[in-house]
C-alpha cells in the first residue's frame, strides 16, 4: 500500500447524481475502504489481504458529506498470460484464459454500505470502470461475484438460471480448483425468485453479456459463495456502453 500511496494515482472526481468515484490517494481513504469491506465481508473487522498492495483502490463517496458508501479494487493485466497472479486464480482454474491476447482488468472486493439502497451508487461505479477500460484499452473484465452466506439453498433458482443461460463459453471456461464448491443446479429456475436474490453487480454483468463459471466456490473466510464472472467488453450492447460512459462523465 505504501507504494500505491507514494505514486498517488489519482483521477478527476467523477460525479453522477449524488456520488463521486475516485482512486484512493491517502491512507485515510484506504482505511475507510478497508473498514467498509470489513463491515460487508468480515462482520466488522477491517478487511486486509495480500492482494491489496497489488491493486489500485477506488472509493465511492456521497457528495454532500464525503461519506464513503462503496469501494472496490482493480488489478490490470497486460494479457491472459498474467492471469495466474490474479485474486480469482486462487479459487478457479483459469488456464483457458491464459491464452487471452488483450489487456484485462480484475474487479475485486466490490461492496456498498448495507444501509445504502441507491442504484446510483452502482451506476457511478460502472461509470468509473468505463473510464479505466477506455483509458487502458481493456478488452476483458472479470472477478468473483459474491452471494452472502455459504448455504446455497436460498440461491437454488439463481444458480439454476445461471446454468441455464449464462455459462462461460467453452473456450474460456474456468475449471474447478477450490476444494469446496457447489455445482450450479440443473432444475428449471423460477426467474423471479432467481433475480430477487441475484447480487446487483452480477445482474449488471449479465445484462451486458457477461457469463459465469459452472460452479460456485464456498468461501468460509468471507462467508460468501462466489462465481467467477467474465465480460468481454466487445459484447456490451452499444446503447448500454453509451449509458455507462455517460455515468462516468
Amino acid at each position: 500500500m505504501n507504494q500505491l500511496i507514494a505514486q498517488k494515482r489519482t483521477t478527476k472526481a467523477r460525479t453522477q447524481a449524488r456520488y463521486r468515484v475516485r482512486f484512493v490517494a491517502e491512507p485515510e481513504d484506504f482505511a475507510a475502504a478497508q473498514a467498509l469491506r470489513g463491515r460487508v465481508f468480515r462482520g466488522g473487522a477491517s478487511d486486509v489481504d495480500g492482494f491489496d498492495d497489488l491493486c489500485r483502490h477506488m472509493v465511492i463517496e456521497r457528495v454532500e458529506d464525503g461519506l464513503v458508501v462503496g469501494t472496490f479494487r482493480v488489478m490490470s493485466l497486460a494479457s491472459g498470460g498474467e492471469i495466474a497472479r490474479s485474486y480469482s486464480a486462487q479459487s478457479y482454474g483459469l488456464e483457458a484464459l491464459a491464452a487471452y491476447p488483450a489487456p484485462m482488468l480484475e474487479l475485486g472486493r466490490f461492496c456498498i454500505a448495507p444501509e445504502v439502497q441507491d442504484p446510483d451508487v452502482l451506476r457511478s461505479a460502472w461509470g468509473a470502470l468505463a473510464r479505466i477500460v477506455d483509458d487502458e484499452g481493456v478488452r476483458f473484465l472479470f472477478g468473483c461475484s459474491s452471494f452472502r452466506g455459504t448455504d446455497a439453498t436460498p440461491y437454488r433458482d439463481a444458480f439454476a438460471l445461471l446454468r441455464a443461460r449464462y455459462l462461460a463459453p467453452v473456450i474460456w471456461a474456468p475449471t474447478v480448483k477450490a476444494r469446496d464448491v457447489v455445482r450450479l443446479g440443473c432444475e428449471v429456475p423460477d426467474r423471479g425468485r432467481a433475480l430477487k436474490v441475484m447480487p446487483p453487480l452480477l445482474r449488471s454483468y449479465l445484462t451486458m453479456g457477461g457469463w459465469v463459471s459452472d460452479h460456485a466456490v464456498v468461501d468460509h473466510t468471507l462467508d460468501t459463495l462466489h462465481v467467477f464472472t467474465g465480460l468481454e467488453i466487445a459484447s456490451i450492447p452499444e446503447a448500454r456502453a453509451r449509458s455507462i460512459r455517460a455515468a462516468g462523465q
